[in-house]
């Protein structure tokens, strides 16, 4: 718990690295979890929230991107359920893609602080980004496979002594993003949400590539700001803050062409 009286989540980087004899233990890194500042009634301490009685003018839409307005809403509103075997499969498809040739030791096992989840139990962090949350996290982990292996193992920089959860941090980025394109609204009440929308009418995977963008993005400002676990609600106000100005740039047609997304690497 910090001065402030809030808790937090945080790895401390040990410098063996990952052990990949096949055991079911985690010596990659030290897991620090509290609940409060990261996931759940915490994420207003993380995520740049709507200011009260806001009064913005809503957007008005083609019929296509209302169709792909209602999808993406549809997506958001699947929470995580562990007990449905598609949501199973989908955990387990995640955990291959992370550590291929480890053997997981089940769907509630200590092994999941290794990826920067908060606790054995992977479900319970799902809570503030739901399944779309998971999907982002496999999508990332399909397309881009050497920029997400580089920062679950934190491989780029000089990175700090306290460094944010993976995992946790993926949940988090998903809200934001949620947040930030209005996308619970009926109609975008915000010009980067509606140049979103454009996007998405575009490509069905938009959302999903904005977010390996934006988690790739908001690595780059952790190290630009030499940043540690304290540090990550404002690192997260500045990737909204680049995110916004690229998103809003003059002659973006596709979000390949956004200036983040030569972060990323396949």
């Amino acid at each position: 718990m910090d001065d402030r009286g809030e808790s937090f989540v945080a790895v401390r980087r040990i410098t063996q690295g990952f052990d990949r004899d096949g055991n079911c233990h985690s010596s990659s890194a030290e897991v620090v979890a509290g609940s409060a500042a990261w996931l759940g009634r915490g994420l207003s301490c993380v995520c740049v929230q709507g200011r009260e009685n806001d009064a913005r003018p809503s957007f008005d839409l083609t019929p296509p991107q209302e169709e792909c307005l209602q999808r993406i809403q549809s997506r958001i509103d699947v929470s995580y359920d562990s007990s449905l075997p598609e949501h199973q499969e989908a955990l387990k498809a995640l955990w291959n893609a992370a550590f291929p040739g480890e053997e997981l030791c089940g769907l509630i096992s200590d092994q999941w602080k290794e990826m920067g989840w908060q606790g054995k139990d992977p479900s319970t962090d799902f809570r503030g980004g739901g399944f779309i949350s998971l999907e982002n996290l496999l999508y990332f982990a399909r397309n881009f496979p050497k920029s997400f292996q580089d920062l679950l193992r934190k491989q780029e920089g000089d990175r700090a002594m306290w460094e944010y959860p993976f995992a946790v941090a993926g949940v988090n980025i998903t809200f934001m993003l949620i947040q930030m394109l209005d996308l619970e609204a009926v109609k975008p009440r915000s010009l980067v949400g509606a140049t979103f929308l454009k996007f998405l009418a575009e490509n069905e995977s938009a959302f999903d590539l904005l977010y390996c963008i934006t988690f790739k993005l908001m690595d780059h400002q952790w190290l630009a700001m030499r940043a540690s676990y304290m540090d990550f609600n404002a690192v997260m106000k500045s990737t909204r803050r680049q995110l916004e100005k690229e998103l809003l740039e003059e002659d973006i047609t596709r979000l390949e062409e956004l200036p983040s997304y030569s972060l990323l690497s396949r």
